[in-house]
């Protein structure tokens, strides 16, 4: 309803149930609420960092002894699986499910059912979003570390070629 008016049917397409919220309002959200609202579109590139997040966050609770072995093998093997559908091109990211970290919870409580909703124990969206955002710039400054290396050893094989060329005009540096 916006400002006092229902909605059409089209733009009431989401399933209540598939979100985090969905004890609080009578209605489905607006469709153009989904589209402002959703990050998944750019934020599933953080999906290996989700789920080895999520994997390390499985592990502490088994280790606290909120979860037994057998519920964080059952949640770590799901975890995994995912991970290879997304590698593989064969998982579907759902916009309504609005992130990444919706995404992979979804799937993973459709996978093994409530104990996959036991993973949410202890932690919030915004601690899975600061550390996933954590793990991809320590990924990403490795990366650009190895590019600057490519970049000086490149440098240095052209002094190396070029050491007796004669560059006239050239006083800076003398």
């Amino acid at each position: 309803m916006i400002a006092g008016r229902l909605l059409p049917a089209a733009f009431l397409e989401s399933d209540l149930a598939d979100k985090p919220w969905s004890g609080v309002f009578d209605e489905a959200t607006d469709r153009r609420v989904e589209k402002f609202t959703e990050s998944v579109s750019f934020d599933r590139r953080l999906y290996a960092h989700d789920i080895r997040g999520s994997i390390a966050h499985a592990n502490m609770l088994s280790k606290v002894g909120i979860l037994s072995d057998a519920e964080r093998h059952q949640i770590v093997t799901g975890l995994e699986q995912i991970a290879d559908e997304i590698l593989s091109g064969k998982f579907e990211f759902r916009e309504e499910l609005e992130d990444v970290h919706m995404n992979i919870e979804r799937s993973l409580i459709d996978r093994i059912g409530d104990v996959g909703r036991k993973l949410h124990t202890g932690r919030s969206r915004n601690d899975q979003i600061a550390t996933d955002i954590r793990l991809w710039v320590r990924d990403e400054i490795d990366k650009l570390s190895a590019a600057i290396e490519r970049v000086q050893r490149a440098w240095i094989g052209r002094c190396e070629h070029d050491s007796g060329v004669i560059l006239p005009a050239y006083t800076h540096l003398q």
